[in-house]
């Protein structure tokens, strides 16, 4: 019986683009056979004669006799339930086996698929079935079962989800049997209230679709797609199904025409290639039309070119791009990088001469079968010469299980109730896109497109992120609020606290849900104090502000001439400052009486290269060769002496550090910098800007050589990312 006989929400079938790629089976008639038909031991009931026809389509060397088996089981405990549609009920089990064996699914799968329901609404028990079956069948028919009303109430349903979820984290197979069976409920949905099927409709465009979508199996999430879209929206349904009832009734089909000429083109090549008219699913068409407006021929359906090697998909588009006049705008090549859900294919497309656009898909046999079925066509991942993995509990760990169902599993984890984890779920599903961002290290984080460095620091370190202080992105630092981009090179720079607190304002910026949780779950175990929330900004920077608050004082004038040669005060310039205090360095000049001074916008140091300019009234300041205020001195024409180092090693020197704010940072950087045989000798703290703080300190050397050595100190205190001598204007 077709999805279109048992559910009224779904019209009658459509000829043309709506035709699904394979024949649906006669589900009431097998119901029949089922029940009447031969069940000799030594062959295969009738029943099942189709799913054995399609698993042998692509397993030839099967061993059926596990499914044999399994559907005298099912049968026999299933007898006499109906389901509300008046088919027997062993119908459904066969008809998603049936499902999952067109997909090309192994046996295992096709035989817990078959026994799916068994535990649930029959006699029949789990360790009945481990022994008759082995443990494999048993932990898929036990990851699809359900828990009971009774023991969850109104929890029952996420509850059960997340059991199906962490079942598929170790098995994959585990959802491919859900996402079947959720595809013929579906279709037989129509038996039902309209307020069932529209809340049915829901959870599966909520979860299962994007689950579909993630896992890869397209055949599925397409057909899911039209049902849900007939359920929830039947007047778009409606219209939809009228273009495309219409468009299968023009007498031109520029999607045939064009077929014709690209297999021509490929053929003139020596490329063996088989091409296919792809038409749009419902939806498909729906989300097309709404983006381009009225439809034309072309836009109904797209070209899938197959061919043998992954060469040949490249050697199909040169032809293409060379003999036709191809829309460069719409290349994407996901086979050099393949999509999260394993789905690769060269997608282009050309133009006809009337303007037209006709989009073409390019890929292996093997690609397509992928793109089909997903997961499903990976068979048995524990199959192979290696030894199968495991994890420290036991549990089998999946080999193909990709990076977003391990964030959803981290996460789930630690969800704190049943309502949390629904919600919080829909929400995580509903970010289909995915990007890739590479750690210094060489290795890659998976994240949801819009993720932020937020995300990526909980993504890597857990609820270790806590004491994140900040990033680099690219190799630039970037604030925790940066969103990242596919390719980003991401390094997190962490701090050594282990009571460090995360901020309430990172969850403004927190788009993963292992994220929220974590920061909300710290929140709300520890409750804010009376006093000033972290917000990026240093504990003690206000201290330190009243602390090392700056001298008032206007710094000293110096006299210089005017144009008739008279001296007349000018108050000197930041560049200008001098250090004369004592302690500093000394410098040498040739020149007799002169005064010379440090100058405290670079405060150079032994062993600096260093040049000086002479002043009024006999006084050279000494500079670093790069310092900014050596070029503006020789623009106004100040005259250049030579300077050289003494003797004395003992060195005065100002430093900028920048950092991200953090409790108790002024107290590590003044206890490095001690350790260090630095003596303070001024310091001041800027208010904070974008969770960075800067801090000026001119510090008192024992002996100019300890400089590097006090520098690495200060730049190995966590939240300290840069440490920097006075090169310019202070101010």
């Amino acid at each position: 019986m077709s999805a279109e006989a048992t559910n009224p929400a779904t019209p009658g079938p459509v000829a043309g683009p709506a035709a699904r790629w394979r024949a649906r089976i006669d589900l009431r008639r097998l119901g029949r056979a089922a029940l009447l038909g031969p069940a000799a031991r030594d062959r295969l009931p009738d029943a099942i004669s189709h799913v054995a026809e399609a698993h042998r389509a692509h397993h030839p060397d099967a061993d059926l006799e596990p499914l044999r088996r399994a559907w005298v089981l099912a049968e026999s405990s299933h007898r006499g339930q109906m389901r509300k549609s008046g088919e027997p009920y062993i119908t459904h089990p066969l008809a998603v086996t049936l499902i999952l064996a067109e997909l090309g699914a192994e046996t295992t799968t096709l035989t817990a698929s078959l026994l799916h329901d068994t535990v649930e609404d029959t006699e029949v028990t789990l360790d009945q079935v481990g022994e008759e079956f082995g443990e494999e069948v048993r932990f898929l028919v036990d990851g699809v079962t359900k828990l009971e009303k009774v023991d969850y109430g109104a929890a029952a349903e996420p509850e059960t989800f997340r059991k199906m979820l962490v079942a598929t984290g170790n098995d994959v197979r585990v959802m491919s049997i859900k996402l079947a069976d959720r595809l013929h409920n579906m279709r037989t949905l129509g038996v039902m209230r309209p307020e069932k099927q529209a809340r049915i409709a829901k959870v599966t465009r909520d979860v299962l679709i994007p689950l579909a979508e993630r896992l890869g199996v397209q055949a599925l999430k397409t057909e899911l797609e039209d049902l849900v879209f007939a359920i929830l929206h039947p007047e778009e349904y409606e219209r939809t199904r009228a273009l495309i009832v219409d468009n299968a009734s023009r007498a031109d089909d520029p999607l045939a025409e064009i077929a014709d000429e690209v297999r021509g083109v490929l053929r003139e090549a020596g490329i063996q290639a088989e091409v296919v008219i792809r038409p749009r699913h419902f939806v498909s068409v729906h989300r097309t039309a709404r983006k381009r407006g009225r439809l034309r021929g072309a836009d109904f359906g797209r070209l899938l070119v197959l061919v043998g090697e992954d060469a040949d998909c490249y050697g199909v588009l040169g032809e293409l791009h060379t003999c036709m006049t191809p829309v460069v705008s719409e290349f994407k090549d996901f086979i050099a990088v393949p999509k999260f859900n394993l789905y690769q294919s060269l997608h282009t497309a050309v133009a006809r001469g009337d303007g037209q656009v006709v989009e073409v898909l390019i890929r292996t046999h093997q690609m397509h079968k992928v793109a089909e079925a997903g997961v499903v066509a990976l068979g048995n991942p524990y199959v192979g010469p290696a030894e199968e993995p495991s994890s420290a509990d036991g549990e089998r760990a999946d080999p193909t299980r990709p990076g977003w169902l391990s964030r959803l599993l981290d996460w789930q984890a630690a969800a704190p109730d049943a309502d949390t984890f629904w919600s919080t779920l829909r929400e995580d599903l509903a970010q289909d896109r995915e990007i890739t961002v590479f750690r210094p290290d060489g290795g890659t984080l998976g994240l949801p497109e819009g993720a932020t460095c937020v995300d990526a620091a909980y993504a890597q370190y857990g609820e270790d992120a806590h004491a994140c202080l900040g990033a680099r992105v690219n190799g630039r630092l970037a604030t925790l609020s940066t969103v990242l981009k596919d390719g980003d090179t991401v390094q997190l720079l962490m701090g050594q606290d282990p009571a460090a607190e995360p901020s309430k304002e990172w969850l403004e910026h927190a788009h993963t849900p292992a994220a929220r949780i974590a920061i909300q779950r710290w929140i709300a175990t520890h409750p804010a104090p009376e006093a000033p929330e972290r917000s990026g900004t240093a504990g003690g920077v206000a201290e330190a502000e009243r602390a090392f608050r700056p001298s008032a004082a206007e710094p000293p004038a110096v006299d210089t001439p005017d144009s008739a040669g008279r001296s007349t005060p000018e108050p000197q310039t930041p560049d200008e400052r001098v250090d004369d205090r004592p302690g500093a360095a000394v410098a040498l000049v040739d020149q007799p009486g002169a005064t010379v001074r440090l100058a405290g916008c670079c405060t150079p140091v032994p062993p600096d290269e260093i040049t000086g300019f002479a002043v009024r009234g006999g006084v050279v300041t000494v500079h670093r060769v790069e310092c900014a205020a050596v070029a503006r001195m020789k623009d106004m024409g100040r005259r250049e002496v030579g300077v050289r180092w003494g003797d004395t090693a003992e060195c005065r020197v100002t430093l900028f550090a920048e950092s991200f704010g953090r409790p108790h940072l002024l107290a590590d950087l003044t206890e490095a910098m001690a350790g260090e045989g630095a003596e303070i000798v001024s310091a001041t703290v800027e208010p904070p800007s974008q969770q960075r703080v800067r801090h000026t300190y001119t510090v008192q050397l024992p002996d100019a050589a300890l400089l590097p050595g006090l520098m690495r100190a200060m730049r190995n205190v966590a939240g300290v990312y840069d440490v920097s001598r006075a090169q310019g204007p202070a101010g």
